[in-house]
């Protein structure tokens, strides 16, 4: 057998992780006598336990202990309102929470969820107790500052659902840019739509910015009337998209030929105005969402919208977590496809279908 070099300094079990081809995750559980490690796997840990030299005195054992086998992840919870039947604020994180969940079931982890209020005032110390108790955190939203949350990357990997990544941060996100860029052109080319209005989600939500920014850039580029801005600020909710169309139409204005919400419970909120107000959708104001829950094909009409590949979202944030807490590996910015849903509140007939 070849001589092995021992490492420089402590031996951990990071160092027979990588000896052995395995995760930390994986030497703990043989080293500690947890879970039905596969015999390879058992081998390879031994083997390279005993060529390393590797004596789990008291410190060791700790950091071996120290694997909790937990990812955190946390979200925010919507407001009450009067669409809570459909409990419309959840549909789409719980599908990505979903998608978090059978990736860490096939890992051997737990998931441990908790929510935060938009209003709550303190984010940070509720963040910093579920990072405590796990191997890494998984954020869905903007709810700490970019400081405060390359800070908390310091103590734990931290995996970002919104923006762009940031120092010590991973970020998983879908395409926001190309999908709105390919829904406006939709509306102008094939509908002829000339007037628009962005009704936004959160403007704290980078998912939410850039949106926007790709609407108005190019609905300008097509040279049709945009409306954004104050009038059109919304929430994410059913509720607040009512409200900006109600207040629209209470204010005597007339209505763009188009509204394209930051997202499909915005769009249920928007069709629920509209109907009370007997304006018929797509015929008198088309309407389209983003994300594509399931409720959206069983909306009558039925939503034009943007998909966005939640659930594999949330495996795909757990799986970069995941190699960064085994492996040390660090994918910064993981950008996922999305596909343009053509139904028929844009305009189209049934038969029309999805265009990627």
């Amino acid at each position: 057998m070849p001589e092995v070099k021992r490492p420089k300094g402590t031996l951990t079990i990071y160092d027979v992780a990588s000896q052995a081809g395995v995760s930390i995750a994986s030497v703990s559980r043989v080293l500690n006598g947890q879970g039905s490690p596969r015999a390879n796997t058992k081998e390879r840990v031994l083997r390279a336990v005993q060529e390393l030299g590797f004596v789990p005195d008291g410190a060791a054992r700790a950091l071996s202990n120290g694997l909790k086998e937990v990812v955190g992840v946390v979200f925010r919870r919507g407001e009450e309102t009067h669409f809570a039947d459909e409990d419309e604020s959840l549909l789409f994180i719980d599908v990505i929470n979903r998608g978090i969940d059978v990736a860490a079931q096939r890992r051997g982890f737990d998931v441990l969820m908790s929510s935060v209020g938009y209003t709550d005032d303190n984010v940070a110390t509720r963040i910093a107790s579920i990072a405590g108790k796990a191997d890494g955190v998984i954020l869905h939203d903007r709810m700490l500052s970019a400081t405060a949350i390359t800070r908390l990357a310091e103590s734990v990997p931290v995996v970002t659902l919104a923006g762009r990544p940031q120092k010590g941060v991973m970020n998983v996100r879908c395409d926001n840019e190309a999908g709105m860029r390919a829904l406006v052109t939709h509306l102008v080319e094939e509908h002829d739509y000339r007037s628009l209005a962005y009704l936004a989600g959160r403007s704290d939500s980078p998912d939410n910015r850039s949106r926007a920014r790709a609407f108005e850039e190019e609905a300008t580029s097509h040279k049709a009337k945009v409306y954004i801005g104050d009038s059109w600020q919304g929430n994410y909710s059913a509720a607040g998209g009512a409200k900006v169309v109600e207040a629209w139409l209470g204010a005597g204005r007339k209505l763009p030929r188009a509204i394209v919400c930051a997202n499909d419970q915005t769009a249920l909120g928007v069709m629920h105005a509209l109907g009370r107000r007997r304006i018929n959708v797509p015929g008198d104001v088309a309407v389209t969402g983003f994300d594509d829950v399931p409720v959206a094909r069983h909306l009558h009409p039925p939503l034009t919208t943007v998909r966005q590949p939640m659930q594999e979202m949330g495996a795909t944030a757990f799986d970069v977590l995941y190699s960064r807490i085994s492996e040390g590996d660090s994918h910064a910015d993981v950008v996922l496809p999305v596909q343009l849903m053509i139904r028929e509140s844009c305009g189209c007939t049934a038969s029309r279908g999805s265009r990627a």
